[in-house]
């Protein structure tokens, strides 16, 4: 919300107004009498005391949703949180949930598609940054469709975290397209479309939503004249089979950077005027080069070549198309698609975390749920972190396989366009035997991307209630590994790490702990406090505290295995020492 006035009706729940501005401190307290002026500024106006009031008081003033503010009240007694109008566009629907958790009370939402659990298809849109159109007068016609359980059908033609919400909760009359030519249509009375294409022959009703997905290449003579040249643009693209909603930028090479015409275009579709150096051009692939421009700029192509570059290495839609609307002032350009957003294989490496299923990410969980295949590190993963698989899916563990085996199946589902969910114990970056593949996904030009998990340093102090970092004692933690059949760079030595006397996670190295003992006692107290914390966050975890100079003893008496990592400095069980954010100097930050 940008502007929250509080309608304070009395004195009596001063309290409730003020609980609110210490969560909205930008908010203002004012009488029922300023109603009138703040109706037409104000973002919400949130009534605390009757609902009779709150009505009377705003009917003299109500427009239609698209204008009105959002408007909740909240009863005198601070029990319930209602959204009274301007529920979804307004936005009074989340205020009013946000206003009672702050209360602790009862938020009531009488909007239909929110007391069923349905998509909110007017304000969707705009929550993920797609522009909104329907085949209807307005929005109003389909929306009854959908809320009274009408058959739908929804075609994703783009990916982006929008479709892959609708896709996790796509209601029971909902059914999933990525083909338009798939949808039989007898079955159904209203299309739903996430898509930058436009379909000419839909015969129910319809609500369009246009992702901003495509990057518009241009190529131009010397000032050449802008006038009509947005209506010519929109009308080929139309034609083509796009949207014009659904432009994301132009582009042009750093050679036509002044030309006014582009720059009035990239306002006429309020859309972002990216500028590329002629080197940046020069190694783009591109269908059509030209010889006449390559004279001109240096290189083979401007439009084509541009509007690759802005999606990203994405596909080119459209080639280059001439244009001229007058004599001199000819144009070219060129469409490609976001190359995030296509529908194609995708591989996202997932961190596991440290063992216990619930501790895998909101993100990591969803993935594993969405997933074509799972590939799992064997028996560092817990195989319940598998069970998150949808019907259907393939699991395979990659604990016999070699890393040529493991691209190879990944590669397979890949080149079928499927999601490919590499999974990972703690966090990837640490121990994770990434790299490697990332270097033949590189190779293959192949679409990845890192969920990031929690490493079991992170779980170890959990497990240990320490803070590892103590104010004016130890503030770095070291997270390394002893040296084994894996050599260390001479530089990293334990024993010059010890130096610090850091709080320091040591991995992978209970086989050789006599050697990480001696090293660690050549700098750290023989009364330094350890952990030997073996299979962190499993059903079988194990934690051995001590003191540095009986390591060694803890891990073996214990046999001790791969999966335990050792801490070791004095931030284990410490209680001393008092952070400074607490002091009065700092209490702003902790502001909203």
């Amino acid at each position: 919300m940008k502007s929250i006035a509080i309608i304070l009706v009395s004195e009596r729940s001063r309290h409730l107004a003020e609980t609110i501005l210490k969560e909205y401190p930008d908010a203002e307290i004012h009488p029922l009498t300023h109603v009138g002026e703040l109706f037409s500024k104000s973002d919400a106006l949130v009534f605390i005391g009757a609902m009779g009031i709150c009505i009377r008081t705003i009917a003299p003033y109500i427009r239609d949703k698209y204008t009105d503010p959002a408007i909740v009240n909240i009863d005198s007694t601070g029990q319930f949180v209602v959204s009274v109008l301007s529920g979804h566009v307004g936005g009074a629907n989340e205020l009013s949930t946000a206003l009672a958790r702050v209360l602790g009370a009862q938020e009531v939402i009488t909007t239909q598609s929110d007391g069923l659990g349905l998509w909110a298809l007017d304000t969707i849109g705009k929550k993920y940054g797609w522009k909104t159109e329907t085949s209807e007068a307005n929005l109003n016609a389909p929306i009854t469709l959908f809320v009274n359980d009408k058959r739908v059908a929804l075609l994703l033609d783009i990916k982006d975290s929008g479709t892959a919400y609708m896709e996790r909760t796509k209601p029971p009359h909902v059914d999933l397209f990525y083909n338009i030519a798939d949808i039989e249509w007898k079955e159904y009375e209203l299309f739903i479309a996430v898509t930058p294409k436009i379909y000419r022959e839909v015969p129910v009703p319809a609500i369009y939503y246009r992702p901003s997905v495509l990057h518009l290449g241009m190529g131009c003579r010397r000032q050449c004249s802008s006038t009509g040249v947005a209506g010519y643009l929109e009308e080929a693209l139309t034609g083509f089979g796009y949207s014009p909603l659904s432009i994301a930028s132009l582009s042009s090479i750093e050679l036509k950077k002044d030309e006014p015409m582009l720059h009035e275009l990239a306002t006429h579709f309020g859309a972002p005027l990216h500028i590329f150096s002629d080197r940046e051009l020069d190694g783009v692939e591109v269908p059509n080069p030209s010889k006449k421009v390559e004279e001109v700029t240096s290189v083979p192509s401007v439009s084509e070549a541009s509007s690759i570059m802005a999606a990203k290495g994405g596909a080119l839609l459209l080639e280059k198309q001439k244009g001229a609307l007058s004599a001199g002032n000819e144009f070219t350009f060129a469409l490609a698609q976001d190359r995030a957003s296509v529908r194609a294989g995708h591989i996202e490496i997932v961190g596991a975390g440290p063992g216990d299923p619930e501790l895998v990410s909101v993100k990591g969980k969803r993935f594993l749920q969405q997933a074509d295949l799972i590939l799992y590190a064997g028996s560092l993963v817990p195989i319940e972190l598998t069970h998150y698989a949808k019907a259907g899916a393939t699991v395979r563990s990659s604990a016999s396989m070699s890393l040529e085996e493991q691209f190879e199946i990944m590669k397979e589902f890949y080149d079928k366009g499927l999601l490919v969910v590499r999974l990972h114990t703690g966090d990837p970056c640490i121990y994770g035997a990434i790299q490697e593949q990332m270097a033949l996904f590189d190779a293959h030009d192949m679409s990845y991307h890192i969920t990031p998990g929690i490493s079991s340093f992170q779980a170890a102090a959990a497990a240990l209630r320490s803070q590892f970092t103590i104010p004016e004692k130890v503030q770095t933690i070291i997270l390394t590994r002893g040296e084994g059949r894996t050599m260390m760079p001479e530089k990293e030595k334990l024993h010059l790490l010890a130096r610090s006397q850091s709080t320091m996670c040591i991995f992978l190295s209970a086989g050789i702990v006599r050697d990480v003992q001696a090293q660690l006692l050549e700098h750290y107290p023989p009364t330094t406090p350890v952990a030997a914390c073996y299979k962190l966050t499993w059903k079988d975890e194990r934690i051995y505290r001590g003191e540095l100079k009986d390591l060694a003893k803890i891990v073996e008496e214990n046999n001790l295995t791969l999966t335990t990592m050792i801490v070791v400095g004095e931030a284990i069980d410490n209680r001393h020492g008092l952070s400074r954010l607490y002091a009065d100097e700092f209490k702003h930050l902790f502001r909203t």
